[in-house]
């Protein structure tokens, strides 16, 4: 008996070796994740312009690392940039700060043309605002509050840092998947689908209802927003998902 055991034991050895020792093809290994890509280098507006324009707007600056909006600068007239790059799924990484009672915001897929004068017109977009003090941000309960899908998600918590500091998004997009997710400061605070019915539903309740032209397209530009105050976005890149 004890032989019988000592055989079966070792041809169970065996096996497992061998078993660990299977290797993994290409189609059962996951996919390897592609390199962040920056998308400013601290240093100059490469890869940026504005909006329905072949060049840089001049109410933006770079100040120590950041490329910034002064407060009353752009005054809300059209200074809003936009990407060179247009991207479908990816991940977005950005640092914003916020002036005093600011407001701005970071949009994707945007599609430029003349029958737009905004990215907002096309482009959904992730609210960076003054929750403290700017207005907006107490309409509608929390739809416009900072992180928020703007007027169609509201975040689950208020994980903003005060007005004049840093703040840091991750924002997926992701239409495989169907999931766009923002991630404020570490803490996951909005989840949406990207197209189906929850997105449509998503949309007719919202202010964009009779916009045409918003979020048809899945492949488009990154925008960030002149909303006439002061704003300032850094070390920003982007991986394609």
């Amino acid at each position: 008996m004890k032989k019988i055991l000592i055989i079966v034991l070792v041809s169970l050895g065996v096996a497992c070796k061998q078993i660990a020792k299977k290797k993994v093809t290409t189609a059962e290994a996951p996919p390897a994740q592609k390199e962040w890509v920056n998308l400013f280098d601290g240093d100059s507006f490469k890869g940026w312009h504005q909006f329905n324009s072949n060049e840089m707007s001049p109410a933006w600056i770079i100040e120590d690392g950041a490329m910034v909006l002064p407060d009353g600068t752009g005054s809300g007239k059209g200074h809003d940039i936009v990407s060179d790059g247009e991207f479908t799924n990816f991940e977005l990484s950005i640092e914003w700060k916020i002036s005093e009672g600011g407001n701005s915001g970071i949009f994707w897929s945007v599609i430029e043309g003349e029958n737009y004068s905004t990215p907002y017109q096309n482009g959904p977009e992730i609210q960076v605002i003054d929750n403290e003090r700017h207005p907006d941000s107490f309409v509608k309960m929390n739809y416009h509050q900072a992180g928020s899908l703007y007027d169609m998600v509201q975040p689950s918590s208020d994980e903003t840092k005060p007005a004049g500091e840093w703040n840091h998004y991750l924002i997926s997009i992701d239409h495989k998947a169907n999931k766009g997710i923002v991630i404020l400061n570490e803490v996951e605070i909005v989840t949406f689908p990207l197209s189906g019915p929850e997105w449509d539903a998503l949309i007719s309740n919202s202010k964009f209802a009779t916009w045409k032209d918003f979020a048809k397209l899945k492949t488009g530009k990154i925008g960030l927003q002149d909303h006439g105050d002061g704003v300032s976005y850094r070390n920003i890149k982007i991986r394609e998902l």
